[in-house]
């Protein structure tokens, strides 16, 4: 398999290759055995639709997921591994992105749950490679935000907020409005012919969101 270019590699993720990506990292990271990791197409579908660790909830079927999973296999980011009862899937990310492992716990992160808060993140990543404190994160984030892979959506220090880098050029002007815009952005932006987001679980996940952004402006005030 060729390698993927540079353009490739850089170019914006849709909020189901996010999910996808997010959820073979995830898995490949807390897995004890090998019977779980490289995922089943099955497996994957459940990650994806999991409804803890996820922003925005969604609610996808195995065409939905066989597709993306393809996609993401021909720009060089995943690779199917065929035999035995059941094909199974594993990302090249380590290849492809280049980072270290702490790096693609925090991508990986991102990706599940899109824009938060440098201690949301810090806690969340640290289920997958210990990162020590905020200070720890920040020098991660630094070197992650040079190579273009995570954004930040205000000044670092106290609640500052950040997001991965493979947002579109829109979703991005979203996200640096709020949240909750950056939820239904990346809804409205879901390639077509995949199966339906439920519409009163994106609702819920906009209010949480809300909730969420009004607490941290309370924190940092």
């Amino acid at each position: 398999m060729p390698d993927p270019s540079p353009a490739d590699v850089r170019a914006p993720l849709s909020i189901l290759e996010r999910r996808v990506l997010g959820v073979l990292v995830e898995k490949n990271k807390t897995t004890k055995t090998p019977d779980t990791y490289p995922m089943t197409l099955n497996s994957v579908v459940v990650g994806c639709n999991q409804k803890s660790n996820r922003d925005p909830v969604l609610d996808l079927d195995e065409d939905d997921v066989e597709e993306t999973l393809n996609e993401l296999m021909k720009r060089g980011l995943t690779i199917k591994q065929q035999g035995g009862r059941a094909d199974r899937w594993r990302h090249l990310l380590y290849d492809a992105w280049n980072p270290s492992k702490v790096e693609l716990a925090i991508l990986a992160e991102l990706l599940l749950r899109g824009p938060q808060s440098e201690g949301d993140l810090r806690g969340r990543a640290s289920r997958m490679d210990e990162i020590a404190d905020l200070d720890t994160l920040r020098t991660l984030l630094k070197g992650l935000c040079e190579r273009g892979q995570t954004v930040y959506l205000s000044p670092p220090g106290r609640g500052a907020m950040v997001t991965h880098g493979f947002h579109t050029p829109e979703e991005l002007a979203a996200a640096r409005s709020g949240p909750a815009t950056m939820t239904v952005e990346a809804v409205a932006q879901r390639p077509a012919g995949g199966s339906d987001v439920r519409f009163n679980e994106i609702m819920a996940e906009i209010a949480r969101l809300k909730d969420r952004v009004a607490a941290l402006e309370a924190k940092g005030a």
